[in-house]
């Protein structure tokens, strides 16, 4: 079983890389984040930042993951996919547009993190993953629901990424409206 100071150094990381990025927290701001005790981190994470980035990176990709299949579970893919932009809705406007995906900061670390990058890798596909198989089961044809799956993912995250940059959520709207228009508009992607 995980101690809860370790639990809470993951937790505190997971939302400081969505903000600062890997490369720009270091182990001091997830210790006074989290309020766990200074002498736990390097028990907790003997392989260093490393370590923690990349188990942080894989928390976010399961909480992500869970989000979304739940709504897939619940609704399908039109509700998921809406879902998946009003979690980042919500996440950017009550941060100011500082907190991005956490996932993506694991993606774009540097060279001394190679296990965060992978876990966003694994985190991603799974995504992809996820939808592709509702896709599927819905009747889309295999490479097909791929397609779409990854075109879902990529056109989100790339549009949180310029949410943050321009400070608007236009382009998240945007490319919402647009991935709405294009399920409603393609009968082989229609879902009940």
């Amino acid at each position: 079983m995980r101690s809860d100071a370790r639990q809470k150094m993951i937790d505190s990381a997971v939302l400081l890389f969505r903000e600062r990025g890997i490369d720009g927290t270091a182990f001091s701001d997830v210790l006074a984040h989290s309020g766990a005790p200074r002498g736990s981190i390097y028990h907790h994470f003997p392989e260093g930042k490393a370590q923690l980035a990349r188990e942080a990176t894989e928390r976010a990709g399961e909480l992500m993951a869970g989000l979304f299949e739940r709504q897939l579970t619940a609704a399908g893919p039109a509700a998921a996919i809406d879902a998946f932009v009003a979690f980042w809705r919500t996440t950017l406007t009550s941060s100011d547009f500082e907190a991005g995906c956490p996932i993506a900061a694991a993606a774009v670390a540097g060279h001394d993190t190679p296990g965060a990058r992978d876990a966003a890798g694994v985190a991603f596909a799974r995504f992809q993953e996820l939808c592709a198989a509702d896709l599927v089961a819905r009747g889309i044809e295999p490479e097909r629901a791929a397609s779409v799956a990854a075109l879902v993912v990529s056109a989100v995250e790339g549009a949180v990424i310029l949410c943050r940059a321009q400070r608007s959520l236009e382009p998240l709207e945007r490319t919402a409206a647009e991935i709405s228009r294009m399920i409603g508009e393609r009968p082989e992607l229609a879902v009940s």
